[in-house]
């Protein structure tokens, strides 16, 4: 039997912030860890604000749809309950969904494994910062 990916259950919808540096979420999303039909799910709810990806001036290369998704919402979420379901993760755990969501959500993208890589050992090395 064929595992189907992981999935975001809704589109995104926001709404920027009178600062212009942050966006609030109109609408709640889930995300299923693992696989679609996983029994682990993250539930990031409408009305949480997030500045999208924190993306350092010296990776700025990066493509506009890197940072503007709703994975770095997710990121953002988890590192700031550091919880999913109610238990303690740590944060090479929230990293690590961090990695699976871009790959899921940029699926169709040509280069998400090397964009999803570069973000993801930038939030390896530059995360511990936000994690305190």
């Amino acid at each position: 039997m064929r595992t189907v990916l992981s999935s975001f259950t809704s589109e995104l919808l926001v709404t920027p912030m009178p600062d212009g540096k942050y966006w609030r979420l109109e609408k709640e999303f889930e995300y299923r860890i693992g696989s679609l039909d996983s029994n682990q799910f993250v539930i990031v709810p409408k009305g949480f604000i997030t500045d999208f990806a924190s993306i350092p001036k010296f990776l700025w290369f990066l493509p506009c749809w890197a940072k503007f998704n709703k994975a770095p919402i997710l990121h953002d979420y988890l590192y700031r309950t550091r919880r999913i379901m109610g238990d303690k993760i740590t944060r090479k755990r929230a990293d690590d969904i961090f990695l699976e969501a871009m790959l899921v959500e940029w699926r169709y993208r040509r280069s998400r494994h090397s964009v999803a890589w570069i973000e993801y050992l930038a939030v390896r090395i530059l995360g511990w910062q936000t994690w305190r």
